[in-house]
């Protein structure tokens, strides 16, 4: 066969495509399509999670561009208004994963935005945080805070799976510090090399790329469909159950690996951040409605692991602040009100306008941050209904 009908074919094959896609690419441009985050490569010679500085970023969420919010990306490479710098007033640094991240949040109205604002040229208050970042991760994140920017105190975020996440053998993400069990049976963080791959930063500088990427995500939606094609036991066939953004499976090896991982926390805590136990100060995500806690009773995975770990915090003397209790007044006084968005688990400005009070109320927040407070300033924790409310 001549090569001429052959290359006519993909001639047009290539124009009819161009011809389909051409109007998505520039209407998609248009609108508030994810644009992702640019992770750098880490490695022991970059050992520190971040994305590229001095970025911003539009998020949204789903098919329908939902929650869509604009932020930047600052010059240590971490989601936060404010370019950090390694001198000044008190540093509280506050760690998480993507509850702190709050892509979908307003900077201003973030937990540590509100502080920041509060705290005034009194403190700095700067976030390090990763989506997908478990308490092994967060131990990388203390020591970056620490050491290199030089925080005296932290304020440690922590939600449903970060426990048997922390453990390499349950996930891994590339990047983070996860847990690894030697040869004599002890757990030591590694860390998990991460670099970018050429081909999605590429198909990423398309809109309609990144729409089925991060919008559409595709990669999951394929994963998904490829699995229809399997056969299902009829043990698998129920749909899960989830407490507190994880499986509610509490099984006896799944509680005892991630009673593991929170020991081996616990015990790296004080090398890696270099911080005794009265500067670090742990927040707990909870069940948030009264309901949801009727029919747990503490015994879903999260619920037990929550327990656990609060008990170690306080033998350990460590100050942790449960949000199940203000989640539950102001839910009980607004029983309208959520502290999560409809197609998202994540907090809410609400909810980080709770938190965020519920931290500068500590004791430990004055004494870390020297910033001086007014608690007539402080709204009540109960505030009338509203799902975005302004910082301090």
């Amino acid at each position: 066969m001549s090569r001429s009908p052959i290359l006519a074919n993909g001639a047009a094959i290539l124009f009819g495509l161009a011809v389909a896609l051409l109007p998505a690419e520039l209407i998609l441009r248009f609108l508030p399509v994810n644009t992702g985050l640019r992770t750098v490569t880490v490695n022991a010679g970059q050992p520190v999670f971040h994305f590229t500085p001095n970025l911003p970023f539009v998020y949204s969420n789903g098919w329908n561009l939902a929650m869509a919010n604009e932020g930047r990306v600052n010059n240590a490479g971490f989601v936060n208004d404010q370019d950090y710098r390694p001198d000044g007033p008190p540093l509280l640094a506050v760690v998480g994963d993507s509850y702190v991240e709050a892509l979908m949040v307003p900077y201003g109205q973030t937990l540590h935005g509100r502080l920041a604002a509060q705290a005034g040229d009194q403190a700095r208050v700067y976030s390090f945080a990763a989506s997908g970042a478990p308490l092994s991760q967060y131990l990388a994140f203390s020591r970056h805070a620490t050491r290199d920017w030089g925080a005296t105190a932290l304020v440690i975020v922590v939600v449903g799976n970060d426990f048997d996440e922390s453990l390499a053998r349950i996930r891994v993400g590339p990047g983070f510090h996860h847990y690894v069990e030697g040869e004599d049976g002890d757990l030591a963080l590694r860390l998990f090399d991460f670099t970018p791959n050429p081909l999605g930063r590429l198909a990423i500088q398309s809109a309609l790329g990144r729409y089925l990427i991060f919008n559409l995500k595709i990669g999951e939606l394929w994963r998904m469909a490829a699995d229809q094609f399997q056969v299902i036991a009829p043990a698998r066939a129920a749909a899960p159950s989830y407490v507190g953004n994880t499986l509610a499976d509490a099984d006896a090896v799944r509680i005892g690996q991630s009673e593991r991982a929170v020991d081996a926390v616990f015990r790296d805590l004080p090398r890696w951040s270099g911080l005794p136990p009265e500067r670090i100060l742990f927040v707990m995500d909870g069940l948030r409605y009264p309901s949801h806690a009727g029919s747990d009773h503490g015994q879903s995975y999260f619920g037990r692991m929550k327990g656990y770990f609060m008990a170690q915090a306080k033998a350990q003397g460590y100050e942790t602040i449960d949000v199940d209790p203000a989640f539950f007044a102001h839910a009980a006084a607004h029983p309208t009100d959520r502290f999560e968005f409809p197609q998202d688990a994540h907090w809410s400005s609400l909810a980080h306008g709770i938190v965020a009070d519920l931290i500068r109320r500590s004791a430990f927040y004055g004494k870390v941050t020297g910033a001086p407070w007014d608690q007539s300033s402080l709204r009540p924790l109960s505030p009338s209904p509203r799902t975005n409310m302004p910082p301090p």
